[in-house]
């Protein structure tokens, strides 16, 4: 079983940037799919960016030119940078890994709350 848990959510004004982190149970990335996903109440969970196990790595169009996702499999923990935030990115933001072979279990986290507000 795979422990996934974000952080670096908070509150933020518009246009201001935030790093966020995922950080799992020691897993080697090279065989984990990984994603950061984003929710709103109400709404159905959106992709953000995903990484293949081989470290492909796309993003959600609308979103491209603002965030910068990577991974660190020494630290265990893959990031994701929004920059210029709008109030319209304000949602849970979570993390999944799934192992790279078919039918594998999705592991997610918990969650961690971004608030973009004047």
């Amino acid at each position: 079983q795979v422990q996934l848990v974000e952080s670096g959510g908070g509150l933020v004004q518009p246009g201001g940037s935030l790093r966020l982190s995922c950080t799992t149970s020691p897993i080697d990335f090279n065989y984990y799919n990984m994603a950061w996903y984003r929710q709103e109440p109400g709404n159905e969970r959106e992709l953000v960016a995903y990484f293949t196990s081989g470290g492909q790595l796309t993003y959600r169009s609308s979103m491209k030119d603002r965030v910068t996702a990577s991974r660190d499999n020494a630290a265990n923990t893959m990031y994701l940078q929004i920059d210029n935030l709008k109030r319209e990115d304000t949602a849970v933001y979570l993390c999944n890994a799934r192992y790279f072979r078919e039918g594998s279990t999705v592991y997610w986290g918990q969650g961690t709350q971004v608030t973009v507000s004047a």
